[in-house]
C-alpha cells in the first residue's frame, strides 16, 4: 500500500522541481501563511517563529535588524530566499533579512534544514528560508491599519487584480513606532508590484519592491547610543519555456548608514552601497518514467563602495546537476553537485546524497548527507572601528552535514517527526579576542561540531483548526585558540520548544496563541507568550494582538533588551470586485 497524499503540500524548496512534502528526501517545514491568518501577524518574520528550529536573533520588533539561524547555525549561514531568488547580503548577514517582503503576498514559508550550497551556492549552511508568495485568484482592495502601546502606528494596502492570463498584486506598508525605550524608535516603509502572466512560451513573474527603515540602535553593535538607515530595492523577472526549462535574472541595491552616536554624527559615520547582480538557467530532462535529470548554471556579480569598507567587486559563477529518482511514490533518491568558482579561479565543490523511503503507509525513514560553504563578507574581511576589525585573509567556511529522520502518520490529521543531525564546520568565522579590553577581530575557527535532535507532533483538528508541539535541542563544540572570547558561535538555544494553536472558535473568532520557551547558552530559560484575535467574516474585520504577553524581560542578542508587553489592534477592511 501507498502512503498518504490525497491532502499532501506541494515543496519546491530542497527540490530542483516541486514534489509532494511525503516525497521529499529532505528536512523541510512548510509554515502557512493564509490570507484569513496573516491580520494576526505584523511582519513575515513571525512565520518563522513557529519552528524552534529556526533561532531569531531580533533587535527590535517588528523585524527591525534581525538575525536568523538554523540549527545553531551563526547569523551568516542562513540563506533567505525570495520565490526562490536570493536575497543574502554581501556586504553582512546582519541585512540578510532586510528585505521588502510583502507579508500581505505570502502564501506560506518553507524552511529548509541543513546543508543546501548544492542547490543554491554560498551561505547556506544552516539551512535555507524561502518565502513563496501566490499570485491572486480574485480582485480585492484590503486596508489595514492599526494602533498601539510604544507609539506604535501602522497601515497597510493590498490591491488583488486577477484577469485572464494576467495578475497584479500591489502593497504598500507604513510602520512607525516611538520606541519602548530611549533610542529605540523606528520609522519603516515599503511597497512591492507582483506581476503574473501566462502565455504561449510559457509563464512571467516580474517582481518590483523596496523598502526604507530608520531606528534607533542603542546597544546594537557595542555600547552605543547609535542610529541607522538601511534601503533595499529589489527587481527580477523569472521566465519558463514549457515545464522543462526556467530562466531568471534579479537585481538588488542595499544602501546602509550608520551613526555610532546619534546625537553627534560627526565623530564615526559610515555609509555603504552594495549592488548585487544574479542570472540563472536550469533544465529538466527525463531520463524514464522514475528518473530525472536536473542540470543548470547560475552567477552573481556584487559591488561595494563604503566609507569604512573601501571599493570592492567579487564574481561568481557554477554549474551545477542532480539525478533524481522517484518510485510508486515510496522511494526517492537524490544524487546532486555543485562546482562554484569564485575570486581568482578559487572553487568550491559540493555534493549532496539524500534519500528517503515509506517502509509502511504509516512510516517514512529518509537520510542525507551534503556539503556546505561560505564566502566571508566584506564586512569580515575590510571592516574596521574601535570595537570590531575584520581579516582580509579569510578563507571560506566549510560544513558537512549529517541527518536521519523518521515520521510517523498514524492518521490523516496526525503526524509525530524525529530528526537527528550534525553539522561539523572547518574554518568557521567569528569575532574573537583574549580579554575585554580588546578589538573583536574576525578569526577563521579550526572545527566546530554542532549535534542536535528535532522533534514535532501536528494535529489537524476539526473546523481547519491545527495544534503544534515542537522541540529542538542543540549542542555546539569548538575549538578557537586557547583563551579567545567568541562573540557570536555562543549565542544559541540549547533548547527550544513551542506549543501554536490556530483555528477559528465559536464560529465568528480566529484565534493565534503561541507559548514558547528558550534557553541560551549559559543563561536562564525563558517563557514567550503571543495571542491574536480577529473577526473572521465580512468586510469589516477588528483585530488585536498580544505580544510577549508575560511581560518577560530578555534578550536575543546579548545586550540588546527586547519590548516587554505590547498590545496592538486595529482593523481591516476588504472589498471585493468584479
Amino acid at each position: 500500500p501507498s502512503p498518504p497524499r490525497s491532502t499532501e503540500t506541494i515543496v519546491v524548496t530542497g527540490t530542483y522541481e516541486p514534489v509532494p512534502l511525503g516525497e521529499s528526501d529532505r528536512s523541510i517545514t512548510v509554515v502557512p501563511a493564509e490570507k484569513e491568518y496573516q491580520i494576526l501577524f505584523n511582519d513575515p518574520t513571525g512565520f518563522l517563529r513557529l519552528d524552534p528550529s529556526v533561532d531569531l536573533q531580533a533587535r527590535g520588533p517588528n523585524n527591525i535588524q534581525t538575525d536568523v539561524s538554523i540549527r545553531g547555525a551563526h547569523y551568516g549561514q542562513t540563506l533567505v530566499l525570495w520565490n526562490g531568488l536570493r536575497l543574502n547580503d554581501t556586504q553582512t548577514g546582519h541585512h540578510n533579512l532586510d528585505t521588502p517582503i510583502p507579508i500581505e503576498s505570502l502564501e506560506r514559508v518553507e524552511i529548509l534544514k541543513g546543508a543546501g550550497s548544492t542547490l543554491y551556492g554560498s551561505d547556506a549552511s544552516g539551512g535555507v528560508v524561502n518565502f513563496i508568495s501566490k499570485p491572486p485568484e480574485t480582485s480585492e482592495v484590503h486596508l489595514r491599519t492599526s494602533v498601539g502601546n510604544f507609539g506604535i502606528n501602522q497601515q497597510h494596502f493590498q490591491l488583488l487584480l486577477a484577469r485572464k492570463g494576467w495578475t497584479e498584486d500591489l502593497t504598500a506598508d507604513r510602520d512607525f513606532s516611538s520606541g519602548f525605550r530611549f533610542d529605540r524608535d523606528h520609522r519603516s516603509l515599503s511597497a512591492a508590484s507582483l506581476s503574473h502572466h501566462t502565455g504561449r512560451l510559457g509563464t512571467t513573474d516580474v517582481m518590483l519592491a523596496a523598502s526604507d527603515r530608520a531606528y534607533g540602535a542603542d546597544q546594537f553593535y557595542g555600547n552605543y547610543p547609535s542610529w541607522e538607515r538601511a534601503k533595499s530595492w529589489f527587481a527580477a523577472i523569472r521566465q519558463t519555456f514549457g515545464s522543462s526549462m526556467e530562466t531568471n535574472f534579479s537585481y538588488r541595491r542595499h544602501t546602509d548608514l550608520f551613526v555610532l552616536y546619534r546625537d553627534r554624527p560627526e565623530l564615526f559615520t559610515n555609509r555603504h552601497v552594495l549592488e548585487t547582480y544574479q542570472g540563472a538557467a536550469r533544465r529538466r530532462l527525463s531520463l524514464g518514467q522514475n528518473t530525472t535529470f536536473h542540470y543548470g548554471t547560475d552567477a552573481s556579480y556584487d559591488a561595494i563602495r563604503s566609507s569604512n569598507l573601501g571599493i570592492h567587486t567579487r564574481g561568481r559563477a557554477a554549474a551545477f546537476g542532480a539525478i533524481d529518482f522517484r518510485a510508486l511514490g515510496r522511494f526517492a533518491l537524490n544524487l546532486g553537485a555543485r562546482e562554484e568558482v569564485y575570486r581568482g579561479l578559487r572553487h568550491q565543490f559540493s555534493p549532496s546524497v539524500t534519500g528517503s523511503v515509506w517502509i509502511s503507509p504509516k512510516l517514512k525513514l529518509r537520510g542525507g548527507v551534503s556539503h556546505a560553504f561560505r564566502l566571508p563578507s566584506f564586512t569580515e574581511l575590510y571592516y574596521h572601528d574601535a570595537a570590531n576589525t575584520g581579516s582580509p585573509d579569510l578563507k571560506p567556511e566549510q560544513a558537512w552535514s549529517y541527518e536521519a529522520a523518521a515520521e510517523w502518520r498514524p492518521a490523516d490529521r496526525f503526524q509525530v517527526q524525529t530528526t537527528l543531525f550534525q553539522r561539523r564546520e572547518h574554518n568557521n568565522i567569528d569575532y574573537v579576542r583574549q580579554s575585554p579590553d580588546e578589538t573583536w577581530r574576525a578569526t577563521n575557527f579550526r572545527r566546530l561540531r554542532v549535534t542536535g535532535v528535532e522533534t514535532g507532533l501536528r494535529r489537524s483538528l476539526r473546523g481547519n483548526r491545527e495544534l503544534t508541539l515542537s522541540y529542538t535541542g542543540l549542542r555546539l563544540r569548538t575549538d578557537p585558540e586557547p583563551g579567545l572570547l567568541s562573540k557570536y558561535a555562543s549565542n544559541y538555544p540549547v533548547h527550544s520548544g513551542a506549543v501554536h494553536f490556530q483555528g477559528m472558535v465559536g464560529g465568528v473568532l480566529l484565534l493565534r496563541t503561541r507559548f514558547g520557551v528558550l534557553q541560551r547558552n549559559g543563561g536562564d530559560p525563558y517563557l514567550l507568550c503571543e495571542l491574536g484575535v480577529a473577526r473572521a467574516y465580512g468586510s469589516l474585520r477588528p483585530f488585536v494582538q498580544f505580544s510577549n504577553l508575560t511581560n518577560t524581560g530578555y534578550q536575543e542578542v546579548p545586550g540588546v533588551a527586547m519590548p516587554g508587553r505590547t498590545i496592538t489592534a486595529g482593523i481591516e477592511i476588504r472589498i471585493r470586485f468584479n
